[in-house]
């Protein structure tokens, strides 16, 4: 990296609509400008590609970072703000770029990944990488883990589905492209409800879903686990809220501190070759019971909740980890237009 300072590209879902409280990318983009980075945002529909290379309309950002008490976090009203110029700019410009567009994988972010593309990854690092995200949807990702998931299937076909109900008491059905814990169901054996229930799920059969073993432990949390280069950072225990099975955090559910165990470290150990060989440098993972249930590329979150319970300061980590990368100084930006 070029001296201590560094400039980094976040590629975010527009600023004023994130949670400063509990949003991940806000985290790391206060982390940064608290090390005295420049911290410059963008959104996919402002990338381009021009002459073989990967361009962003970018503008510098200023963070108020948030403080926390015994309420919680706290902090500004106004907790950024926007330099109101525009650099239109190849990427390469950047020591680094995050993508961090909340999933799902929709077509707009599919071709955000194929723009990435065109930047050289031995002049600026992404974070994650464009080829690594398509190929790491979150929940088949998982499946070349057998040691480490619970029995799994995969499958559009009812009969194929209720076979398994049938063999394994329950289960639980996950659409592959939802996202927090959107359309999860527990499937029983002799539902009166089971040919609806798979019948809207895959779409009248033509879209597979993952029927996964019910982990009984689950009704005491489902962990969080953050990896950075894939070594853990740390973990949060997700609970789910009043008359809800599901304990992710966007349908109520609460965090609790927790401890990564011997087992977890060595699912993470397995899990750490491949996730550094795909380039998925920062990723979330969730546990269950000892078992992977899915792997988190697109977007990881739980830095706020992470550091809220243990006093770490998480985003801090990443950031200076970026700095220690050596790409290619910057000492200047190259093919950039101000308006």
């Amino acid at each position: 990296m070029r001296g201590s300072r560094v400039k980094l590209a976040f590629i975010i879902d527009p600023i004023q609509h994130l949670n400063p409280y509990h949003d991940t990318s806000v985290a790391l983009m206060e982390a940064a400008y608290i090390l005295g980075h420049e911290v410059w945002i963008t959104q996919v529909n402002h990338l381009s590609v021009l002459q073989g290379k990967a361009w962003g309309l970018l503008e510098l950002v200023e963070m108020t970072p948030i403080k926390q008490s015994t309420q919680g976090w706290m902090t500004a009203h106004n907790w950024y703000k926007l330099s109101g110029s525009h650099n239109f700019c190849t990427l390469e410009a950047m020591d680094a770029v995050f993508m961090r567009i909340d999933p799902p994988v929709t077509v707009s972010y599919l071709y955000a990944t194929y723009i990435l593309d065109y930047i050289d990854q031995t002049q600026t690092l992404v974070i994650n990488s464009p080829k690594g995200i398509r190929a790491a949807n979150e929940k088949m990702y998982a499946l070349q883990f057998t040691s480490a998931i619970p029995e799994t299937i995969v499958t559009a076909d009812k009969g194929t589905i209720r076979q398994f109900i049938e063999n394994k008491g329950s289960a639980v059905l996950k659409p592959l492209g939802n996202k927090a814990g959107e359309g999860i169901l527990i499937l029983s054996d002799g539902d009166r409800n089971f040919n609806s229930m798979v019948e809207l799920s895959t779409n009248q059969g033509k879209m597979p879903v993952m029927i996964q073993t019910f982990i009984p432990e689950a009704n005491k949390g489902d962990k969080r686990i953050l990896l950075l280069d894939g070594k853990p950072l740390g973990a949060v225990n997700r609970l789910s809220g009043p008359g809800e099975f599901r304990n992710n955090m966007a349908t109520g559910g609460t965090v609790a501190k927790t401890e990564i165990t011997p087992r977890e470290l060595e699912i993470c150990a397995d899990l750490a070759p491949t996730l550094v060989q795909d380039g998925l440098i920062f990723v979330g993972i969730d546990v269950i019971g000892g078992y992977l249930t899915e792997v988190n590329v697109t977007s990881p979150t739980g830095i706020r909740e992470l550091d809220r319970l243990n006093n770490t300061l998480t985003g801090l980590q990443i950031i200076q980890w970026i700095q220690s990368k050596k790409i290619v100084p910057k000492d200047k930006y190259h093919n950039y237009t101000e308006f």
